[in-house]
């Protein structure tokens, strides 16, 4: 059920209305119920491996908690990091394991060969494992207390809002959310609900439009030139970020629609004055997760230069592996990581601002190999711009508009992020008509959608991760 259907609109309404309407006590079930239908609407049997990893470390954070030597502790976080990722690995990285050592097979004349296996990665798999992992890892830390009730815990794993791409919370963040008895407001209501259309813009005007450019252009690399892929990764930057940050919104918005604060997941990133303040700003709850759970572990900024300079390249390394079971994703990582490596040499830990549009074109460089189906072709790209320009690809017929109504998108986007900005400065006394202004102005944003919006069903972007 994707968020962008119809479907899933009267799926939000009934379960939001049911939620105020049912006594307080009986709400987890509610929410944990629409949670199982929700991702089984996408392949039903696959919520019996959902299942698995809310078994394994719902009794591994029990267990834990009871133990009472430092050893067994970890032995049991040991066990309960290796099973959960154990049911990744085989879903996402079998068959790209498999692959690469055939190739190495054949280059070495070795007779043995691996067969694949045709298995479908279930949905949001990487999202609900860091999250389960974050909650095994808080217990053994002494930050959390282990929860012993299995369908809170459930619900903690599985909260349709956030189950298939995020944000990844912490049990510190959610687990006590599910138990306060949240009265209907419609404050609480209409906040979650403009949170939702500003969501939907990003998807449905911004993303999904300049989509149609960047496949067009990335699809088909070969027929095309250097000028056309500065364009096309232009639009790209805008359609991760509106597909994401939109889906994020979404998620929050439906959360806060029932009283349920979910944390921020972007925060205008391409305003960033440095690559550090963009991975700040950018996919928070994953970045955060990073932080705390492998580059802290790893000795994060302590020690030596070359120390720090390590632990950076090893994190972004897995951050790009866990993005796709491809070297794409791999090498996207080890170029920000070798950035940020440079950057901090550069700057040698002060806060030096570079120039937005600067950072705009190195995050935009990492969206080439991001973004393209190979290595082979994100290669092709790079040196098509830096040596054959070309002319520019202007789609013919009826798909002329989709390039002009994705630029209207992007431009009307800047212009609602920077609106508090604008409106500060625009500012007259009379500002008790503000409240209407805002109605006006959320009208105004749904017609924009109803208008330019691309309501053919597609899937978000980081629903494949």
């Amino acid at each position: 059920m994707l968020f962008n259907s119809f479907d899933f609109v009267f799926f939000f309404l009934i379960v939001t209305t049911l939620y105020y309407l049912l006594p307080f006590k009986f709400r987890w079930a509610l929410l944990l119920l629409a949670s199982c239908l929700f991702y089984m609407a996408f392949i039903p049997i696959y919520i019996f491996i959902l299942i698995i990893t809310i078994l394994i470390d719902y009794f591994a954070g029990i267990y834990i908690e009871k133990s009472q030597t430092r050893l067994r502790r970890r032995a049991l976080l040991t066990v309960s990091i290796l099973s959960t990722c154990l049911v990744l690995c085989i879903f996402k990285y079998y068959n790209f394991i498999v692959v690469n050592y055939n190739e190495i097979a054949k280059f070495l004349h070795w007779n043995y060969r691996i067969g694949i296996l045709k298995i479908i990665l279930p949905i949001g798999l990487s999202f609900h494992t860091f999250q389960s992992l974050s909650y095994v890892i808080e217990v053994y830390r002494g930050h959390q207390k282990a929860e012993k009730d299995f369908g809170i815990y459930c619900l903690y794993v599985m909260y349709y809002p956030q189950l298939v791409a995020g944000p990844i919370e912490r049990p510190q963040n959610l687990l006590h959310q599910f138990r306060r008895d949240v009265r209907f407001d419609w404050n609480v209501i209409g906040k979650g609900l403009r949170l939702m259309c500003m969501g939907y813009f990003m998807k449905l005007v911004v993303a999904d439009r300049c989509s149609l450019y960047v496949n067009a252009v990335y699809n088909h690399v070969h027929s095309h030139s250097g000028i056309t892929f500065i364009v096309a990764t232009f639009f790209f930057a805008f359609q991760i970020y509106s597909d994401f940050a939109g889906y994020s919104l979404i998620a929050i918005g439906a959360s806060q629609a029932m009283g349920i604060q979910l944390m921020t997941n972007f925060r205008t990133p391409y305003a960033s004055r440095s690559l550090s303040e963009f991975w700040r700003r950018w996919h928070i709850s994953l970045s955060t997760w990073f932080r705390d759970y492998l580059y802290v572990p790893l000795g994060g900024s302590h020690g030596s230069k070359l120390r720090t300079y390590r632990n950076l390249m090893i994190t972004f390394l897995v951050s790009g592996l866990w993005h796709g079971a491809n070297w794409t994703y791999v090498i996207w990582g080890g170029f920000h990581g070798l950035y940020l490596i440079v950057e901090n040499a550069f700057t040698k830990g002060k806060k030096i601002k570079f120039p937005q549009v600067w950072i705009f074109a190195v995050v935009c460089f990492g969206w080439i190999f991001f973004r393209a189906n190979t290595v082979q072709d994100s290669f092709f790209i790079v040196k098509s711009i830096f040596t054959h320009p070309g002319k520019l690809f202007i789609p013919g017929n009826q798909d002329v508009t989709a390039p002009i109504y994705a630029l209207i998108g992007i431009a009307i986007l800047l212009l609602l992020e920077n609106r508090s900005r604008i409106a500060t400065r625009l500012a007259l006394p009379g500002r008790p008509a503000f409240p209407y202004l805002n109605m006006l102005f959320y009208i105004s944003l749904a017609l924009t959608i109803i208008y330019l919006g691309v309501f053919d069903g597609g899937q978000f972007i980081y629903f494949q991760f």
